[in-house]
């Protein structure tokens, strides 16, 4: 079959790279891609919100299946839109509709449903503009650090975590009278503060069967030592050493079956990926937050582990006979490391040549912010590209990736020199 990816990232790459490997894959296509992608699929220059573009890429090309990356276009009802148009309503489309995409468009959504399913996660209240003040009076009833969540689509940078009261009050007031965030501030949510160590779970659910796919462990924080401005993610690994079977259980019956009923109890149309960001308190874990698609950098340690066929897999999906799979692990541990240009996530300059690439003999490059200039690869992002490994652990992984990343370079490049520090 034909197959089309949306996106241009590292998990894009990801999932082209896992998809060619298919012997159902034959012609395969990414929108609008990167340099990564050019080498193993056929690029096209075409947004990922550009619903008409898209269908005619997808009538053009006979594409049986689309791949939907990133969260914009889901929050956006990309899927309806396909089930909508006669000549589209027959694609594969992998991702939910939009009522099931707004656990991932709205915090406030995505906490009430948390709530009416008792799943476990912080208490919380949300706010708008014209209750600025009750706001502030809700934050002086919390402990510090206090938990400050634009409650729509922030590109991952609409959360804020700060110890004190006088600059919380002034952020919520940034946030939602000057519009810091701009539309996506226009309701936050706070929350108490969980203090635990933070993890993933990825589900793959066809609205009433579900597969549990390996956990990660991202590294959000731009500095060493988890210090600075919050990005994409600088790194992850994958299995993650405090994830204990018990602990694994827990997630299971506490809140993956409760999430999946809850969307046929709440009639949430989902096809796709569920990300659940959760947090070990003590011995129990709480949802931080849901995200309708794969995340990155997890999704570049968490499928290199994956052994089934790519394609075998969403075909389950979309058929609804996601109970006849068995999903199969590489037992070796896979960590990447990502590689970023200098002054990310702040402004940063592109077009940096990127040399070394084709020294890499112990790792996998996945291409995200890299774009090819002619025949060169240069810089286009603030997250440039992921270097994974395999080991038989973790440390053994990472090693791998710093000694691949050495033979690297392009002008003002930075990564973190301590990714798996904390486990």
């Amino acid at each position: 079959m034909n197959i089309l990816v949306l996106g241009s990232g590292g998990r894009e790459h990801t999932f082209a790279w896992k998809l060619a490997q298919s012997p159902k894959c034959k012609n395969l296509f990414v929108a609008p891609g990167n340099s990564g992608t050019a080498k193993i699929a056929t690029n096209v220059p075409v947004g990922v919100t550009d619903f008409t573009a898209i269908k005619e890429v997808v009538l053009n090309n006979k594409i049986s299946m689309v791949v939907v990356g990133p969260e914009d276009p889901l929050v956006q009802g990309i899927h309806d839109y396909f089930l909508e148009d006669n000549a589209l309503k027959n694609v594969a489309v992998i991702g939910p509709q939009k009522a099931a995409a707004e656990l991932e468009g709205s915090k406030d959504f995505a906490k009430e449903f948390l709530f009416r399913h008792d799943i476990p996660t912080a208490a919380y209240k949300c706010f708008d503009a014209n209750s600025v003040e009750e706001g502030y009076k809700f934050l002086e009833s919390l402990k510090p650090p206090y938990v400050l969540k634009a409650d729509g689509l922030a590109a991952g940078k609409g959360v804020l975590i700060l110890n004190d009261l006088d600059e919380a009050k002034l952020e919520l007031k940034n946030m939602l009278v000057e519009a810091k965030f701009g539309t996506a501030s226009k309701k936050v949510v706070i929350e108490e503060f969980l203090d635990g160590i933070e993890l993933s779970c990825f589900v793959l659910t066809d609205g009433k069967n579900y597969k549990i796919l390996p956990t990660a462990k991202d590294y959000k924080r731009i500095g060493e030592g988890d210090t600075g401005l919050n990005t994409g993610g600088m790194g992850a690994v994958s299995p993650v050493p405090f994830a204990t079977p018990e602990f694994l259980n827990k997630i299971e019956e506490r809140i993956v079956k409760p999430t999946i009923d809850g969307f046929q109890k709440d009639n949430l149309p989902y096809i796709g990926f569920v990300f659940i960001g959760l947090i070990k308190v003590g011995e129990d874990p709480f949802v931080i937050e849901y995200n309708v698609r794969m995340g990155d950098p997890e999704t570049e340690v968490v499928l290199p582990r994956l052994k089934n066929d790519l394609v075998d897999i969403f075909e389950a999906m979309s058929n609804q006979t996601l109970d006849d799979i068995t999903i199969e692990v590489d037992e070796r541990a896979a960590t990447t490391i990502m590689l970023v240009s200098g002054g990310y996530p702040e402004s940063y300059e592109k077009s940096k040549k990127i040399t070394g690439l084709s020294d890499i003999e112990n790792s996998i490059v996945f291409h995200a912010g890299a774009q090819l200039d002619q025949d060169e690869v240069v810089t286009s992002g603030g997250r440039v590209m992921a270097i994974t490994s395999y080991g038989d652990t973790y440390k053994e992984a990472i090693k791998k990736s710093y000694q691949s990343i050495d033979k690297i370079k392009f002008d003002k490049m930075y990564y973190r020199k301590d990714i798996g520090f904390d486990l």
